[in-house]
């Protein structure tokens, strides 16, 4: 009895992790052509516990192990002249639990600047934070090296990375900066930019995904 030729194992699943339901809302209504057949957009809640824990768990589950995995959604800039709407592509992410390289950068900024044309992109390390910074906090995070903060990104990639080997990514856009906080008048304005950009990132993600994924020479 001749056996049955064993399955080749499918292209690896892309899992796009964000905190916030509107994030998520952008996300899934944005340009799914193109996109991988095993791709899943998830919902962590807010917070790198609950990120790390979300993270964890789905890596966990046979449909996206092997998963490259992105974290997305919003974030506050750090630098003077960042304005709401402006992507950051972090070189790494970073935080008390250290720092994880971020994987074919280039390619993704290459991407962005194609897919959202006119569209500032920042490249440069991405720092965590357990709350939301305000004020002379920024001008102390500026000073480590870091351009933006978030609450989720490192300790999504740090997860995902312990979980195994695999290409990760940060992709976060401006909706609270230093001359634009959240707090002030006319920054709803700025939050619906933000939203809009980030609706129009999921082709550049799809290639970095695509890149990633072939042979090194």
């Amino acid at each position: 009895m001749t056996e049955a030729p064993a399955a080749r194992p499918g292209p690896a699943p892309l899992l796009i992790a964000c905190a916030l339901g509107i994030e998520r809302l952008a996300l899934r209504t944005g340009d799914r052509d193109g996109a991988p057949a095993a791709m899943t957009v998830l919902r962590t809640g807010m917070g790198p516990v609950n990120a790390e824990r979300a993270v964890g768990r789905a890596l966990g589950t046979v449909p996206l192990r092997g998963a490259s995995v992105v974290a997305t959604g919003f974030c506050a800039g750090l630098a003077p002249g960042m304005h709401p709407g402006d992507l950051v592509v972090a070189e790494e992410t970073r935080d008390e639990g250290g720092s994880t390289p971020c994987t074919d950068t280039g390619v993704l900024v290459e991407e962005l600047v194609r897919t959202l044309p006119g569209r500032t992109v920042h490249t440069g390390p991405l720092t965590g934070s357990d709350h939301v910074v305000r004020g002379a906090e920024r001008g102390a995070l500026l000073a480590t090296g870091a351009i933006a903060v978030d609450m989720e990104s490192a300790a999504t990639l740090r997860r995902a990375v312990r979980a195994g080997r695999r290409p990760v990514a940060a992709v976060r856009v401006v909706v609270d900066a230093p001359q634009y906080e959240l707090v002030r008048i006319g920054t709803v304005r700025g939050g619906i930019s933000a939203f809009r950009v980030l609706r129009a990132v999921l082709p550049a993600f799809f290639e970095w995904h695509r890149s990633s994924l072939l042979p090194r020479r």
